[in-house]
């Protein structure tokens, strides 16, 4: 295997836990579409590109959407907001 391809697998462990340690929602969406990226760029490196398009499609794109509307709309990005704001105060 190649530097790169150990590069990308450490960044997907990486990823993995902290989408799983995280407690802020939006972060958690935000790595969650590094994520499909990550993965994204493997399934290129494994000679997939059907699978790379889909997944960057899919993954990082109309789910991370949806995400966020779904953040917005039950207002967790608003009180994330204000707890930052109360921290800086």
């Amino acid at each position: 295997m190649t530097f790169l391809t150990w590069l990308l697998l450490g960044f997907l462990i990486v990823c993995a836990l902290s989408v799983a340690l995280t407690k802020n929602l939006l972060a958690s969406v935000i790595i969650l579409m590094s994520y499909s990226l990550i993965m994204s760029v493997i399934w290129i490196l494994l000679q997939s590109p059907d699978l790379a398009i889909t997944e960057a499609a899919v993954g990082a794109g109309i789910t991370s959407v949806l995400f966020f509307v779904t953040l917005k709309r039950i207002h967790a990005i608003d009180e994330d907001r204000k707890d930052q704001d109360e921290q800086k105060s």
